[in-house]
């Protein structure tokens, strides 16, 4: 049975389960139907319906952008000859009733709904089409060689004659080669569409004796299955360079990936996730490569430790900026630095560093107006850059500003000298640390510098060092591995009895129920 004699179905819902589960339920082929297509919303379906003109759409009723009564009206105006079947929920009557207005064939209970009622309906429906004439067998029980690539690239087991495959697929080995064109779509006047065609005539070409098939992904990503004999698969990597480099003419920047060889047809869906989208990724941190050949990779480095959000934000409280922005660069670096860290992973955490920084300046009450209207802004560049070594640059960029809003708060407070200041008592807090040998140090008068600490700070100099003190105590206590006299000591009071009045006048708590709080 050819193409032309299949009723053509499309699919519209915005739960993508739904529409995988009636796509590869059974073998519609049999039945005499080929599911062309599937859609999101109404809106999207009116541009599936354009291009693949269905016999019949089978929609649901509440959908984002445009729901299924808009969509069925639309359909009925535009496309007379379609028909529509609706998919409803018990609560939707009215909507319901409204789309019959309209025109559709038959409608059916979502949480009724059955295969085999769906297969009735759908005969039903296709016997009104005049330009149809549905067969009950479509010559055959096995799949059409394009509905099983597509069943196995969507992860579905699928049962087929290896005699059929193999008058398609002559060859012993297969092999899959792939391009991400989103990040190129408005660089290409040709538009994805003749990259796609391309990539399938290159293999064609540049590979004697190879069956190449272009394979049903989404716009964003074209994929293409290779067949080749064993004189093939070792001109691969020859030919993986000849195509990498006629595309990448084409498309400056853009990456061909190429999977391991396989020699079972059944392989094809887990080698797509499990290499070649990998491959793809990878490319994210190579913006030098027009090719990842899966076996031509740098070893990858170790993945990064977990940032250190607390020695960030200690670092931060106390004003060592340049210290902790050192750090946050070292880190993004390292990620950065093994190829196989996950790209939504490395932009999630350069956005979160960007949210936190803000919030952080905030609490410090530095001016941050500027930085959040702004950080939207670096969000979306991050998330739409192509390269780590782009979101990086944006990353520095958001860090630059932030920079500068640091600088004019200290320039105008003074605070370079009072940063000197607190330094010092941060470096010095397990000593028996006073005003006066602390003025001496820095050439102050002991009054002048208590006078000129309290203006310049929001705390006095006594309820700082208190504060420097407490804030390492509780450190240690959280370690557990020092007792609380020890500690007493190690963070400058003699007194253990004061040290365990002040800690608990700033944390609400002695200092043994906090650890035992933080035990627990």
């Amino acid at each position: 049975m050819s193409a032309l004699d299949y009723c053509k179905v499309l699919i519209v819902d915005d739960e993508v389960l739904i529409r995988q589960g009636i796509k590869h339920f059974m073998n519609w082929e049999q039945e005499g139907f080929h599911i062309v297509g599937e859609a999101s919303n109404g809106k999207e379906a009116l541009e599936r319906i354009a291009e693949l003109r269905p016999h019949i759409v089978i929609t649901d009723i509440v959908m984002p952008v445009m729901d299924g009564e808009e969509l069925t009206k639309l359909i009925k105006q535009h496309y007379p000859d379609i028909e529509v079947i609706v998919l409803s929920s018990f609560g939707e009557f009215d909507y319901v009733r409204s789309t019959f207005q309209s025109g559709v064939a038959d409608y059916i209970l979502k949480p009724k709904l059955d295969m085999q009622h769906l297969l009735a309906v759908l005969k039903l429906t296709a016997a009104k089409i005049p330009s149809l004439r549905p067969k009950e067998q479509a010559g055959g029980n096995g799949l059409s060689v394009d509905r099983l690539l597509e069943r196995l690239l969507s992860g579905y087991e699928a049962g087929y004659e290896q005699a059929e495959v193999a008058a398609v697929f002559p060859n012993r080995h297969f092999c899959l080669a792939g391009m991400n064109l989103r990040s190129i779509r408005e660089q290409v006047q040709s538009g994805p569409g003749s990259l796609k065609q391309r990539l399938e005539s290159e293999g064609g070409s540049l590979l004697e004796g190879a069956v190449c098939r272009l394979l049903p992904t989404d716009e964003s990503i074209a994929v293409l299955l290779l067949n080749v004999d064993d004189k093939g698969l070792a001109a691969l990597p020859a030919w993986a360079r000849g195509a990498a480099g006629l595309l990448a003419g084409a498309a400056p920047g853009l990456a061909l990936a190429v999977s391991e060889p396989f020699a079972e047809l059944n392989r094809l869906g887990s080698v797509y996730r499990s290499s070649l989208l990998k491959l793809m990724d990878y490319s994210f941190y190579f913006p030098e490569k027009s090719l990842l050949f899966y076996n031509e990779l740098p070893a990858s480095k170790p993945a990064a430790e977990s940032f250190n959000l607390n020695r960030f934000t200690e670092e931060f409280k106390r004003g060592r900026f340049e210290s902790a922005f050192g750090y946050l660069r070292e880190h993004v670096q390292a990620m950065a630095g093994s190829y196989e860290t996950d790209v939504f992973e490395f932009k999630s955490v350069l956005g979160n560093l960007i949210f936190n920084i803000t919030v952080l300046l905030s609490n410090m009450e530095y001016g941050v107006k500027e930085l959040e209207k702004n950080k939207y802004a670096y969000f979306k560049a991050i998330e739409e850059a192509r390269y780590a070594d782009e979101a990086i640059a944006r990353l520095n960029e958001f860090i630059a500003e932030a920079e500068n809003c640091i600088a004019e708060k200290a320039a105008q407070s003074g605070n370079a000298n009072m940063k000197k200041l607190l330094d010092y008592i941060d470096e010095h807090y397990a000593e028996p640390l006073s005003l006066t040998e602390m003025a001496k140090h820095f050439h102050f008068n002991p009054s002048y510098l208590s006078s000129y600490f309290s203006s310049h700070h929001s705390e006095g100099f006594i309820e700082y060092l208190h504060r420097v003190r407490t804030d390492k105590a509780a450190e240690l206590l959280r370690k557990g591995e020092a007792t609380i006299s020890e500690i007493s000591g190690l963070v400058g009071y003699s007194d253990h009895s004061y040290f365990t009045k002040v800690f608990k006048k700033l944390t609400g708590m002695s200092p043994s129920r906090y650890r035992r709080q933080y035990m627990k």
